[in-house]
């Protein structure tokens, strides 16, 4: 059985934490000088991370897309399919990339990974609910990257019967959405640590009878899409074997992108005690593990601390105070 509970729970509260749990953040934050477009803007791997800011403020929270912009060219939101109305964080992510000259990338979510729970049931006022805000937003905003499901293969694991639900929604509502913005990448994520068959905190511990390869060819998708946290399973970033990543192109010809990585930096938990140094090794490492891959996008899970519980309160690459760790640099530099 895999541990998962405690360790997804604790990632999808941190993402959450900055996606729809905050209060709402000023629709316009006092605005930054822009920056410059990277000269590396229209080649892939297009880099970003996800909106993480030091606080929800004024200040700080116009301070995460000029620091963002530094970072890569991508700022992502995720959370609560529902967020999509209103006057929350995906509109205020949407609207503002053009200020701050960022490429916006949505995820919305049916069901909190730590429990298998769906949030609301799948019912047919709910999902007539998600697809009319998903057909609005794709058609209102024209977002390049689109996504229905987050770490769907969890939901696969834990509640198979939702699962099942979930699948012909999504795909009913992956056709709405192209007809309303063709041009807009349409996905579901998966969560790669899982449909490899590697179990959490059990070292060097991937096992190919237990992958879930098999569900990705029952989503329609523009690409192959995944959150990868191999903290969760080796110790050194030096123990991830050469064909982690390049495995996935067996299963796919589709581009890819993962939405979601993370390496923590913590000394702590005993015996999977982490650094800097070994947080911006895996940076290091996982530029050249996808060397040559067709990854189209890379989003880092945080800029800053998501305030979470040890390890995972240790994955930016800022601190508190604004300072670098040293995976930035390496974030920044890396598959050049």
């Amino acid at each position: 059985m895999k541990n998962k509970l405690f360790i997804l729970g604790i990632l999808f509260a941190a993402v959450l934490l900055f996606g729809c749990t905050q209060p709402e953040p000023p629709v316009q934050p006092p605005v930054q000088p822009p920056v410059e477009p990277p000269q590396n803007a229209s080649v892939y791997p297009l880099k970003g991370v996800s909106l993480s800011p030091k606080s929800f403020t004024g200040n700080d929270f116009a301070q995460f897309f000029t620091e963002a912009r530094e970072a890569g060219d991508i700022v992502m939101w995720a959370g609560d399919w529902n967020e999509l109305e209103g006057q929350g964080s995906p509109k205020v992510v949407a609207e503002l990339a053009s200020t701050y000259d960022y490429i916006p990338l949505i995820e919305v979510t049916y069901y909190t990974q730590g429990t298998g729970q769906l949030i609301r049931p799948l019912d047919e006022a709910t999902k007539q609910a998600y697809k009319d805000s998903a057909v609005a937003f794709a058609e209102k905003y024209k977002p390049e990257y689109f996504a229905m499901g987050i770490e769907t293969n969890i939901m696969y694991e834990k509640s198979p019967e939702d699962f099942e639900e979930f699948v012909a929604f999504y795909n009913e509502v992956y056709d709405a959405v192209k007809a309303a913005s063709p041009n807009t990448k349409v996905f579901t994520v998966f969560q790669l640590e899982s449909m490899k068959g590697c179990t959490f905190w059990q070292e060097n511990s991937c096992d190919s009878s237990k992958a879930e390869w098999d569900i990705m060819g029952r989503f329609k998708s523009d690409m192959a899409v995944f959150t990868t946290y191999p903290c969760l399973v080796f110790k050194d970033p030096a123990d991830i074997p050469a064909d982690y990543y390049t495995e996935i192109s067996q299963h796919t010809t589709k581009p890819i992108a993962f939405t979601e990585i993370g390496w923590y930096s913590e000394a702590y938990p005993p015996g999977w005690e982490s650094s800097d140094a070994k947080q911006a090794q895996y940076v290091t490492r996982l530029f050249e593990l996808t060397d040559g891959m067709d990854v189209e996008v890379m989003v880092w899970s945080f800029l800053y601390d998501p305030g979470t519980e040890a390890p995972f309160d240790s994955m930016g690459l800022l601190n508190d105070d604004g300072t670098e760790r040293p995976a930035l640099d390496a974030w920044m530099n890396g598959g050049e």
